[in-house]
């Protein structure tokens, strides 16, 4: 391989920002990604997803060397980005199963849906451990233990990569982000435009190594050992050093302690964040161990520059082979490199996408996931005669019941994908002997006997989620009194990428359901209430109260409301 063939593989473009068609063959491009908005010009649906993919892995069987292009997308919980696919529960809720076989067969299905569109490489399972619930990225984790992490991250790791990844039907996997992202320091964040910060996105984490092998590295040698081709390293700094260009972290612990023998690849646009010019950018982080480096827009200068660095001396050709052989030994055991296999898409795969089957899984997934987190005098389960009111913002709104990274990178309200709400659930779950009335605010509940309010929090993503109060919304408690002075039982079924504050409805309400994020299949949830489903979902992170001075684990002034792995 040339040097520019070389450099090519070691470039990853967003297909929504490449110039040219023509820069697959000028750059030698290796890999391709379509960040959390970056979509087809001709719509989100299955078919447009699978002839971009088909368009841009054409063009690189048409290089010198005719090495395949991976391409990458977040599918990280479900192929979110399509419209008809199958959305499961966020992590967070997941994390509450505790069931690695169940977190597997959905890893197996959302890889499937993934294959039906061509695109080989999803950037999941995310091994953050959370320690601070203010953080917008919450629900992409597990859990806050470092124990559950282990084992439900290695068991997404089997299902994304299956039995071998020249299977027809794996995925690479990335296991993200290392490390440390889920310890930043409040008041660490990353800038906002207004001279502001986001209090823990993109932070700094500030604990010792110990610290740090204990919580934030459990999850990546299960990990590795369940053979993870590919690592994201984080965004996020440990004591002052940006992850993306530390080769303690990188090479000394990853690569060498640890035996990872796939590729690492940088978060979007993380190269931005290191000291120094461009070159030196570059240089530190390459020489630091990162083998890909995804730079969405500037692709052209960074392979520029890179080539510069090398023929300057300031990056080893070594490294650069070190870093090439990686990247094409995935491409080898990924079957990639087999002459007698097209890289192009089974389309053969559509008439399973979106199917019965695969949505009947994620529904278990609701099912396990939910956590009764109150039941006073036995208000659940229902029953299916009764005269139920339905109320708030969450109770029939598909986007806020699947959360962020739905479609759009934040996620949004409304109709925008397929999919069950709680409300059409709890009407089909109930019957036609039973009476549901709805009403968003919580008025005309006067003739129901048990009221049932479905509240929490709006789709958010990274940045956006970063939240300093995490008191439940006003809108919502109001929901809860107006359910209340009506006289009847209430209970409250909370829709949130983490635990809030809610002190203001504890008394209030009858019940209280956790139901996280569900996704698309929101069956699972009326299965539970109904009690066709005994509930088994165990806290995956401490509840705290709300006059918790500190939300930070272990920290003086976190007060416990419900503590972790509860669950009626």
């Amino acid at each position: 391989m040339s040097l520019d063939e070389k450099i090519g593989q070691m470039t990853q473009a967003d297909q929504m920002f490449l110039k040219s068609l023509d820069d697959i063959e000028n750059y030698h491009l290796g890999s391709l990604l379509s960040g959390g908005d970056s979509d087809p010009k001709s719509g989100n649906d299955l078919g447009s997803w699978t002839d971009l993919y088909d368009n841009y892995q054409s063009r690189a069987l048409k290089t010198r060397l005719r090495i395949p292009l991976l391409y990458g997308i977040d599918a990280v919980h479900g192929h979110n980005n399509v419209l008809g696919s199958v959305v499961f529960p966020h992590n967070i809720g997941l994390g509450c199963t505790r069931n690695a076989e169940l977190v597997e067969r959905a890893a197996r299905i959302t890889a499937e849906e993934v294959r039906a569109t061509g695109i080989n490489w999803a950037f999941a399972p995310c091994l953050t451990v959370p320690q601070d619930i203010r953080w917008g990225r919450t629900y992409e984790g597990f859990s806050e233990s470092p124990d559950v992490v282990k084992s439900l991250g290695s068991a997404a790791v089997r299902g994304f990569q299956g039995s071998a990844l020249d299977r027809p039907l794996s995925v690479l996997a990335c296991a993200k982000h290392f490390a440390g992202d889920g310890g930043t320091s409040f008041g660490t964040g990353m800038p906002k435009s207004r001279g502001e910060r986001y209090p823990l996105d993109q932070g700094d984490t500030r604990v010792d190594e110990a610290t740090l092998r204990k919580i934030h590295l459990a999850g990546y040698l299960p990990a590795i050992q369940a053979g993870v081709g590919s690592i994201m390293p984080s965004y996020s700094s440990w004591n002052g050093a940006k992850c993306s260009g530390n080769a303690r972290l990188l090479t000394e612990i990853l690569k060498k302690e640890l035996g990872f023998e796939g590729f690492l690849i940088s978060d979007y646009n993380a190269l931005d964040q290191l000291p120094g010019s461009r070159k030196e950018q570059i240089a530190q982080s390459i020489n630091a161990g990162m083998d890909m480096v995804m730079v969405p827009e500037k692709y052209r200068e960074f392979f520029n520059t890179l080539k510069d660095a090398v023929n300057e001396g300031q990056v080893p050709v070594a490294r650069i082979d070190d870093a090439v052989l990686r990247i094409l030994r995935v491409k080898v055991a990924m079957g990639l490199m087999d002459r007698t296999r097209s890289p192009l898409a089974d389309r053969r795969l559509h008439k399973s996408f979106g199917s019965a089957e695969h949505r009947a899984v994620a529904r278990e997934c609701v099912r396990q996931s939910i956590v009764v987190l109150k039941n006073d005098n036995h208000v659940l389960p229902l029953a299916k005669t009764v005269h139920l009111h339905v109320a708030g913002k969450n109770a029939d709104n598909i986007g806020n019941q699947c959360g962020g990274w739905t479609i759009t990178w934040q996620g949004k309200s409304g109709n925008v994908i397929q999919g069950t709400t709680i409300l059409s659930a709890i009407r089909a779950a109930a019957g036609s002997s039973a009476r549901i009335t709805y009403s968003e605010d919580g008025g005309g509940a006067a003739d129901a006997k048990i009221g049932i309010a479905i509240i929490g929090e709006r789709p958010y993503a990274e940045f956006q989620g970063d939240r300093t109060d995490l008191t439940l919304a006003a809108e919502d408690v109001a929901v809860v009194n107006r359910l209340k002075s009506s006289g009847i039982p209430v209970i409250a079924v909370l829709v949130s990428g983490r635990p809030l504050l809610i002190d203001a409805i504890l008394g209030k309400a009858d019940a209280v359901v956790a139901a996280w994020l569900p996704g698309t299949e929101g069956a699972g949830v009326a299965d539970v209430l109904f009690g066709g489903h005994k509930p088994v979902g165990r806290l995956s992170f401490t509840w705290p109260r709300g006059d918790s001075s500190s939300f930070a684990r272990g920290n003086p002034g976190y007060q416990t409301l419900f503590p972790f792995g509860h669950g009626l």
